[in-house]
């Protein structure tokens, strides 16, 4: 029995040190996890699934890999998600805030000084109601003719509801409304009624932004009228000329008060997590001069529909074909270090 006992106690030993080396060698692997060849931290980038933060993505982290040498990576989830993850500093840079979109846990983060904002991404974003340009000026080179020449506003959709006339019901025009569930689906709904629109048009709901999408380029393919929501940057806005019809200046009171005005710009902003100035401080000097707008970002967008590509491919393509924009953001050395990588 003693013999045995004996035999036993060492197995244990041995099982209790070859765990106890197992989970060093983890540890150590998790550390070195978060650091590249260089020895520099990775730096963790939001993705919250939409294709133009993927956009911005691609372009970034080709800068700073290329250019300064630290890995990056990222992390995807919804927006609530990643927002958290950013907060907790488990993501290090999130390319596109939309501040206005989660004002209250952006302003509590700014606040605390959990994160910070280095700049603004674009802010000429527009959402509304949309027509193909060519239903107002028309298309010579598509023979097509002026539709609604005054057609400019809004409210100016009462005087042409036949032209948008929703084939499920003859007697009223369709307006193409915003996805279920998005907030904007609402908003809509009840500018409609302010407006009094309810009373010649059907407000429809496309099922999806993917179904808004295909509404919107089949009309658009084939000539005929079509009005209904939209936002940029899109790929959308970025391949086809629409116009984005007017509505009464935005007024604070009035939104509150039935939606009454245009939708106000959103400032989409760059932010990083707060020990980022510490951690890769160059890296943060190129984020504080990363700027955009929604055309550049619309025609990536269309750029990647039209070829089939992916968001790094088209960060790639606006590195080789925009250098005069993003060789502002940083030195020259730097931006020949991009330059030679990406060739």
């Amino acid at each position: 029995m003693t013999k045995i006992f004996k035999k036993k106690k060492s197995l244990i030993i041995l099982l209790v040190l070859y765990i106890s080396l197992a989970m060093i060698g983890f540890t150590a692997c998790s550390t070195n996890d978060t650091t590249g060849e260089s020895g520099k931290d990775k730096i963790v980038f939001a993705d919250a699934q939409w294709e133009s933060i993927q956009f911005h993505n691609a372009v970034a982290q080709t800068i700073i890999e290329k250019g300064y040498g630290y890995p990056t990576d990222v992390i995807s989830g919804s927006t609530a998600a990643t927002f958290t993850g950013f907060t907790n500093g488990e993501i290090d840079v999130y390319m596109e805030v939309w501040i206005q979109n989660v004002q209250e846990r952006y302003d509590e983060a700014i606040k605390n000084g959990d994160i910070i904002k280095t700049s603004t991404n674009f802010d000429d974003n527009a959402q509304g109601l949309y027509v193909p340009t060519y239903v107002i000026k028309g298309d010579p080179d598509r023979g097509i003719e002026p539709m609604a020449p005054d057609l400019k506003t809004v409210k100016d959709l009462a005087k042409y509801p036949e032209l948008f006339k929703d084939e499920e019901d003859p007697s009223k025009g369709r307006i193409y409304g915003g996805p279920p569930g998005w907030e904007v689906d609402q908003i809509l709904r009840t500018k409609v009624e302010t407006y009094g629109l309810d009373e010649q048009f059907n407000y429809f709901s496309p099922g999806s932004d993917s179904g808004l999408a295909a509404s919107l380029a089949a009309a658009y393919e084939s000539g005929e009228a079509w009005v209904g929501y939209y936002w940029e940057p899109t790929w959308v806005t970025g391949k086809y000329d629409f116009t984005l019809l007017e509505d009464e200046p935005y007024d604070e009171a009035k939104w509150e008060d039935g939606y009454a005005t245009e939708w106000p710009a959103v400032d989409v902003a760059v932010a990083v997590y707060k020990d980022m100035p510490e951690k890769a401080p160059k890296v943060v000097e190129f984020l504080e001069k990363y700027k955009t707008s929604s055309d550049i970002t619309s025609e990536a967008l269309a750029y990647m529909q039209d070829n089939n590509t992916t968001a790094e491919e088209a960060g790639l393509w606006f590195l080789r074909e925009k250098e005069d924009i993003w060789t502002q953001w940083v030195s020259e050395d730097i931006a020949q270090k991009v330059k030679e990588a990406i060739q």
